[in-house]
């Protein structure tokens, strides 16, 4: 009752027992400028990780394209509806590209000519992607490979097996030869991986991954460095407050210096007294 009435005299209020964790938002972000060294470096070292991981254990991988164009030559006047026609068989000769037919020969047929050439061959770094613009009866056939030849033989390969396919079991009107790879000539430049693409997002998760760091510190640090922290923290009012000076420092380190030095000479004079 007594300690009541004394709280009650201060006009204070007693503490209420947290709901939850609260974040100041303010006090973060100027944590985090305070930390603004810690963000680069990690965005620093997330970039370095990327670039060296791009170039050293990413392939390379080039692409080549052969197109073909879906014609009607019955008539030679094409009409509304031949156009029709022409843009529905283009889905339909896609899904040729994906039978296992075409599939098997046109591996096959770059299998021998890697064979032949002395150019190792790995299905698994081969692929095909075969798309129709919109509007269009243009089928295109990309290829990418690690190996610019390989994508060349492979585009051309595909192509050409998918319109003996088209002629024989679907007893249609062959796609013509719109371009072939082999034309285009071997490339030149991989179109992946993208080395400024990859050092951009290191740099950002790099960033990230820093600031994840400094904010789970931030959430588990329950110390005091405020009043308005004391305050929620007690439910008491802060009456007064006295500030640390240059002065108050100097003499805690002298207090500091002394006390060792004495425990020294305490330590020294129990040696000399055993000699």
């Amino acid at each position: 009752m007594a300690n009541e009435k004394r709280l009650a005299v201060a006009g204070a209020q007693p503490a209420e027992k947290d709901e939850g964790t609260e974040i100041d938002l303010v006090e973060l972000f100027y944590r985090l400028l305070e930390k603004a060294r810690w963000l680069v470096l990690g965005a620093l070292l997330g970039a370095l990780i990327a670039g060296v991981y791009t170039l050293q254990f990413v392939k390379p991988t080039y692409q080549a394209t052969s197109k073909l164009y879906i014609v009607n030559n019955k008539d030679s006047v094409i009409n509304l509806s031949d156009l029709q026609m022409s843009t529905n068989l283009a889905q339909d000769y896609i899904e040729v590209f994906n039978t296992f037919t075409v599939k098997e020969n046109t591996k096959n047929r770059v299998m021998q000519l890697c064979e032949e050439n002395g150019i190792p061959y790995s299905k698994g770094e081969v692929n095909v992607k075969v798309t129709n613009q919109t509007g269009t009866r243009i089928l295109t056939v990309d290829t990418t490979s690690t190996n610019p030849q390989v994508a060349v033989w492979t585009a051309d390969a595909a192509a050409e097996e998918a319109q003996q396919f088209i002629a024989e079991v679907m007893r249609t009107d062959e796609p013509s030869s719109f371009e072939r790879a082999a034309q285009a000539g071997v490339p030149e430049k991989p179109v992946a991986p993208s080395k400024t693409r990859n050092i951009i997002i290191g740099f950002l998760l790099g960033m990230l991954i820093a600031a994840a760091v400094i904010i789970i510190q931030f959430i588990v640090d329950d110390r005091v460095r405020n009043a308005e922290m004391l305050e929620k923290r007690l439910g008491l009012p802060v009456l007064g407050m006295m500030p640390a000076t240059e002065q108050t420092e100097t003499n805690n380190k002298k207090k500091k210096s002394k006390h060792s030095g004495g425990k020294g000479a305490h330590s020294s004079g129990q040696k000399g007294g055993a000699k």
